[in-house]
């Protein structure tokens, strides 16, 4: 049995539109974090659709595409690194779903966010779903959605920063990475918030 199988399609047992949100990019120092929302039809179910971190890069493009062409709805969103030293990584996390969830064409009527921390915009019920990405087909999908266009977004980014080699790290703290910033210093797409405690803070 494929692990993608195991995936749930739904957690309420009524026809109630769900929208599964996650995002992609916390724990990079370079680049936004990026989050995508996802309604499928009630009906739909894809035994290839998986949490994005147990997928090639190949296959979470492929799936990209499915998604897009199945989904009821679907949006991908950024919050830029500016933005996250301004309100930390946390609330710029939950701020990208948010927007994300906005942006659906189609409004959900119960929200399924990968993780434990979540505020919402919207006054649409939600849960918050530890692992939910290898939980639930729709945020399975928002996580495919958010982690293809991220990397998307930083393969085009390195073409102005070669020396960071954000083609293969994306940004995250890979030693090429943090080699070039300790040579070349912060560019632009840098987070320069990124070392501090209260990044993973809502009191603030």
């Amino acid at each position: 049995m494929h692990a993608a199988m195991a995936l749930k399609a739904h957690f309420s047992p009524a026809a109630t539109i769900e929208c599964g949100c996650d995002e992609a990019g916390r724990g990079c120092l370079a680049g936004p974090v990026c989050a995508a929302a996802v309604i499928f039809p009630y009906e739909y179910t894809n035994s290839e659709i998986n949490d994005s971190k147990q997928l090639t890069e190949k296959k979470r493009n492929a799936l990209r595409e499915i998604i897009q062409r199945d989904a009821l709805a679907y949006a991908v969103t950024e919050v830029s690194p500016a933005d996250i030293d301004k309100m930390n990584i946390l609330h710029a996390s939950i701020h990208a779903m948010n927007l994300a969830v906005g942006e659906l064409s189609v409004k959900p009527e119960l929200i399924l966010v990968d993780g434990n921390r979540f505020t919402d915009r919207w006054n649409i019920p939600y849960r918050c779903i530890v692992k939910g990405d290898a939980t639930y087909l729709s945020i399975a999908a928002a996580s495919i959605l958010a982690k293809t266009h991220r990397d998307e977004l930083m393969v085009r980014l390195a073409d102005e920063y070669p020396e960071y080699d954000w083609k293969h790290n994306k940004g995250y703290p890979a030693p090429k990475h943090i080699a070039a910033v300790n040579k070349f210093g912060l560019t632009p797409y840098h987070r320069k918030s990124f070392h501090l405690k209260n990044q993973l803070s809502l009191d603030f």
